[in-house]
C-alpha cells in the first residue's frame, strides 16, 4: 500500500500587527501607538479611523513584546480586603473592561493575615517588576505605615471610601436617592411610611436612614417606624409581619433589595397586596428584582462606571497625564420604579 504523504498542520493565522492597523487606517504606526495609549490630544476623526481599523482587524496589543520594550509588566494589582465575603463584581467588571481597552491585565489580590503580613504583601506588589500599578478597593494607609517612602515605586489609586469590610463611606455612601424615593411615593399619594434600615455601623445604611427621616419631616409625612435591620431577607420579613401589617402604613422604603424582598413576601404571606395596599421600594437593582412578583422598584447603582473611572484615574498616573477628573457620584444612582409601587389606596 503506497505511503500517504504526511499532511502538514495548517499554520495558524498570524495576529495582525500595529503596522497593518496603521495601513488600514491610513496613519502612521506611531499614531496607532498614541491611540492605544489613549492620547487625549488626538483628533476625533483620527481616533475614529484607528478604532475602526482595530475593530475590523480584531487587533490586540502584544503585551509580552510591549513589556520587553517598555520594561513594564502591563499588569495591575486590584486589592480587596480578605475579611469580607463581598466581592464587588460589577466594579471589577468595569475596571477590567477599561484595563483591557488600554492593554492591561488585572490581578485580584486579597489582603489577609496580620498587619505585618499585609504590609509585606503590599511591599511585594510595590515592586515595578511585579505590577505597573495598584488599584485598591480597601484602605491601605494603615497597612503601609511600616513601609519606607522609597518603597512606593508604582502608582496607587485607592478608589472610593470603604472600610476593611467593603462598607462604603463618604461620597460613595451618598443617600440622596432616599429623599427622591420619599418624594416619589408622596407623589403617588402615600402619607404613612416605614423604613426598614440596614445596620447602624454601616455609613451607607445610617445615611439612608437619616435622609429618609429628614425627607419625611420636610414633606409633613408620617414615619410610623424605623426598623433596625441587617440587610437580610429575614429582617424584611419580620418587619412586614410585626410592624407594617395592620399599622395603616401604605409605603415601605427598604435599605436594600434583599430587605425589600423579605418585606414583600412577608406582606404576601398575610394576604396583603403589593402594591395595592402597600408599596415597597428597595435599593441596589439586584437582578432578581426584575423578575420578582411584583417586579421591585429600586435604586440602580452604576458600579461598572465606578470601576471604569477608578482605572482611568490610575491610567492617567501611569501615563503621566493630568489627574483624571474625580467621579461625579450624582450619576451613580438612578431611581427605577417598577411594579412594587403604585398609588396609595383610597381611605
Amino acid at each position: 500500500m503506497p505511503e500517504q504523504p504526511a499532511t502538514r498542520p495548517r499554520e495558524a493565522k498570524k495576529p495582525p500587527t500595529i503596522y497593518e492597523v496603521a495601513r488600514l487606517a491610513g496613519v502612521s504606526h506611531q499614531t496607532v501607538s498614541r491611540f492605544l495609549r489613549k492620547d487625549p490630544t488626538m483628533r476625533p476623526d483620527t481616533v475614529r479611523k484607528v478604532a475602526q481599523a482595530v475593530q475590523e482587524l480584531n487587533y490586540r496589543p502584544n503585551l509580552a513584546a510591549r513589556s520587553m520594550r517598555t520594561r513594564r509588566t502591563n499588569r495591575i494589582a486590584v486589592i480587596l480586603p480578605d475579611s469580607t465575603s463581598f466581592v464587588p463584581t460589577r466594579m471589577l467588571s468595569g475596571a477590567a473592561a477599561a484595563a483591557h481597552e488600554a492593554g492591561y491585565l488585572l490581578d485580584v489580590v486579597g489582603l489577609g493575615g496580620d498587619a505585618a503580613a499585609r504590609a509585606a504583601r503590599i511591599g511585594t506588589l510595590l515592586q515595578p517588576e511585579n505590577v505597573d500599578g495598584i488599584l485598591s478597593f480597601t484602605p491601605l494607609a494603615e497597612n503601609m505605615e511600616g513601609l519606607a517612602p522609597s518603597a512606593l515605586r508604582v502608582p496607587i489609586v485607592v478608589d472610593g471610601e470603604y472600610d476593611d469590610h467593603m462598607r462604603s463611606r463618604g461620597l460613595l455612601a451618598d443617600a440622596t436617592p432616599a429623599a427622591d424615593i420619599v418624594a416619589y411615593l408622596a407623589g403617588l399619594g402615600h402619607r404613612r411610611f416605614v423604613h426598614v434600615a440596614g445596620p447602624r455601623n454601616w455609613a451607607s445604611a445610617w445615611n439612608r436612614r437619616r435622609m429618609y427621616e429628614r425627607a419625611v419631616a420636610e414633606q409633613g409625612l408620617i414615619s410610623h417606624a424605623v426598623v433596625d435591620g441587617d440587610w437580610s431577607v429575614r429582617s424584611g420579613w419580620d418587619a412586614a409581619r410585626d410592624i407594617v401589617a395592620g399599622s395603616g402604613v401604605t409605603a415601605v422604603f427598604a435599605a436594600n433589595d434583599q430587605v425589600a424582598f423579605g418585606v414583600i413576601r412577608g406582606l404576601q404571606s398575610l394576604d396583603i397586596d403589593v402594591p395595592g395596599e402597600v408599596s415597597v421600594f428597595g435599593w441596589d437593582d439586584d437582578e432578581l428584582g426584575r423578575y420578582f412578583d411584583p417586579p421591585l422598584s429600586t435604586v440602580a447603582v452604576d458600579r461598572e462606571r465606578q470601576g471604569r473611572a477608578a482605572f482611568e484615574r490610575l491610567l492617567s498616573l501611569l501615563q503621566g497625564d493630568r489627574p483624571a477628573a474625580p467621579l461625579d457620584t450624582t450619576v451613580l444612582n438612578r431611581l427605577v420604579p417598577r411594579g412594587s409601587t403604585g398609588p396609595a389606596p383610597s381611605p
